[in-house]
């Protein structure tokens, strides 16, 4: 995984579509998803942890420019 797309494609393999229009909420709401899903061991930690770090980089982007 490289980008956002890419987890919300990986999501999509578990039936899982997130959108609410609003796009910080939507990337909280894949983390909580890939958090569930890492606990029940349907995913390997390396994916998890690349995932996460995408999710929250983007996140940290969507804060900074609404501060601005």
């Amino acid at each position: 995984m490289k980008t956002v797309y890419d987890v919300m494609q990986f999501l999509k393999r578990f039936g899982t579509f997130i959108y609410t229009k609003d796009r910080l909420a939507d990337l909280e709401m894949m983390e909580d998803e890939l958090r569930e899903l890492y606990n029940s061991k349907l995913m390997d930690v390396k994916d998890y942890q690349m995932a996460t770090l995408i999710l929250r980089q983007e996140m940290m982007k969507i804060k900074r420019q609404r501060q601005q």
